[in-house]
Parts: C-alpha cells; structure tokens; sequence
C-alpha cells in the first residue's frame, strides 16, 4: 500500500509555512463549525497585523501582485482552519465554496482572475477535493486599504471531532 501525501508534506513541497492565524480586527470569530462545516471568516492579505497588498487592484496593485494577495489570504485562511481541525488538516475532506474581495475600480475585468491565486492553492492541496463553487467580487473597499479579502466554507470529514 503506498502512503499519500499529506497536507503538510504538500505545503512543504510548495514551499509554504502556514503563520499564526491572524486576530480579528472587530467583533467576530475567525471561524465556526456547524455539522462537518467549518465557516471561515474572511482573511485579508495581511502579514504580522499588517496588509502586504494595500490598494486598488488594476490600478496601485498588478494583477499578479493581486494573485499573490489572494494567495496570502488563503494562507491565512488555512492557518485559521488548522486552528478549527485543532492542528490536524487531515480532517479535512474537501473546499466546498470560497468567496473573494477584490478592492477595484469600477468595471475592473480581472476580478476573478485575482481571486485564483487562492482557488489555484486549495487545489494544490487537496486536488479535486480542493475544487470549490466560488463568488469573486469587486469592491470599492477593504479593511485596513488591503487589496483583497477571502473567506472559504470546509467540509471536514464525518465523523471527524
């Protein structure tokens, strides 16, 4: 029987450490669980409490600066799964849905072309159980002035404490 790769090893051959999940900058929780679901709030492009990625994308931040930003986010978004599995991705069956922010201009084209950056990860993660139903919106604002914000829906798996 050959052993599959785990999470970890995947993240590790990507290159990738998860941070600390970051804290909420208002009154909310970075996720809650209901059933097998685990509602995550959404995350930012931020790093140590700080947006990497301030602006509006197409115009003070390049697309592929705003792939990166989305791709932080979902950094940040796995850190705060990894708080709600209690350390162990492995509890995790599949991305069910993710939704992107994208702070634009009006009529910005690109906007699901950002939020990639983060679908393109949990796909790299978990293959075709890390495809996900999706919303990607532009907006004329983010928290802190950060470029992009995703939150996501997990579905762990049954039975999983």
């Amino acid at each position: 029987m050959v052993n599959a790769k785990t999470i970890e090893q995947t993240l590790r051959e990507l290159g990738v450490t998860l941070p600390s999940a970051p804290r909420p900058i208002a009154s909310f929780v970075p996720f809650c669980r209901a059933g097998d679901l685990i509602f995550l709030a959404g995350q930012t492009c931020e790093i140590d409490g700080k947006p990497a990625f301030t602006g509006r994308v197409g115009v003070d931040v390049e697309l592929e600066h705003g792939r990166g930003a989305a791709r932080l986010c979902a950094l940040n978004l796995l850190a705060a799964l990894r708080d709600a599995c209690e350390g162990d991705l492995e509890r995790v069956a599949r991305c069910v849905r993710v939704g992107g922010f994208v702070q634009a201009e009006h009529g910005y084209p690109s906007v699901p072309f950002v939020v990639d950056g983060a679908s393109e990860l949990f796909v790299a993660l978990w293959g075709e159980r890390g495809r996900h139903a999706r919303t990607a919106v532009g907006v004329s604002t983010l928290p802190l002035n950060a470029a992009v914000e995703v939150d996501a829906i997990f579905e762990l798996k049954t039975g999983a404490p």
